[in-house]
């Protein structure tokens, strides 16, 4: 988990919590602290390490964005697989057996699962974030957008290290990372029931939108490209499609965002 100084104290403490509370806890929490944070919430992060024994926490000296936090972590990390969880995000009380009885089970290299994303309290669920399931259909659905929520991935760490793992982007680095674990045979699926409920707030989708985002889209294009996930033509045709996006007045980013992405889904439902 990467935390930074935007995230809250009840954040940190709800997102600590929903982990160490799984089913199956992890052998090993690292919490990876992007740059300088606020007394309160170092404070938090402080009392959480000495609560859970298996919690460790690495601080960076300076904020260096989720990829390069991400990295430090993977590089960090002693387990045969990692999960990915982000501190303003909650994972369900099963999500992590259920994803590693799938591992074991198919031999996978990685799983994620359906999210349920939400606005500012969990309970406010604006809809579910469905995933294809299949590796097949995984495979399908690369060229043309990231087939795995990051926010619910486990993943081989060994395979992700072999292929370079998280690089230096500022965004979409687990798009960049999943396309050249596929690439190089990994066996992949999602579950289809929803086991993170996923911070889809304002901020995020502003954060998706802009001419600075269409400079990253073209970066994360080149890399797909040169991952063999994409050729020239399909290059051309994501930039259009993608970048149009990008392009949307920040105004209508979150109706469109809605109707690209999600649907209607109550928990439980």
């Amino acid at each position: 988990m990467t935390t930074y100084h935007g995230t809250s104290v009840a954040e940190l403490e709800r997102s600590v919590g929903c982990i160490v509370g799984q089913t199956r806890p992890p052998e090993e929490f690292l919490v990876v602290v992007d740059g300088p944070v606020p007394e309160a919430l170092d404070a938090a992060i402080g009392r959480a390490a000495a609560e859970h024994p298996a919690l460790r926490v690495e601080r960076l000296p300076r904020n260096v964005g989720s990829g390069l936090a991400s990295a430090r972590g993977l590089e960090l990390a002693t387990g045969d697989f990692v999960a990915r969880h982000d501190s303003d995000d909650v994972s369900l009380p099963t999500r992590l057996e259920e994803q590693m009885r799938r591992v074991e089970e198919h031999g996978l290299d990685l799983v994620g699962s359906a999210m349920l994303e939400f606005r500012g309290d969990p309970d406010t669920v604006l809809g579910l974030r469905s995933v294809p399931t299949s590796h097949e259909a995984i495979l399908r659905r690369l060229p043309m957008n990231n087939p795995v929520n990051n926010p619910t991935s486990v993943f081989r760490r060994e395979l992700a290290l072999a292929v370079g793992g998280y690089s230096d982007l500022r965004y979409m680095q687990d798009y960049d990372l999943f396309a050249r674990m596929l690439a190089a045979g990994a066996r992949a699926e999602n579950l289809a029931e929803p086991l993170v409920l996923f911070n889809a707030g304002d901020d995020m989708i502003a954060r998706r939108g802009g001419w600075r985002m269409l400079r990253h889209e073209l970066t994360i294009q080149r890399r797909l490209r040169a991952a063999g996930v994409i050729g020239t033509p399909r290059l051309a045709v994501n930039l259009v499609l993608r970048g149009a996006f990008r392009l949307v007045p920040r105004r209508l980013l979150g109706p469109v965002y809605a109707l690209l992405f999600r649907r209607s889904q109550e928990v439980g439902a």
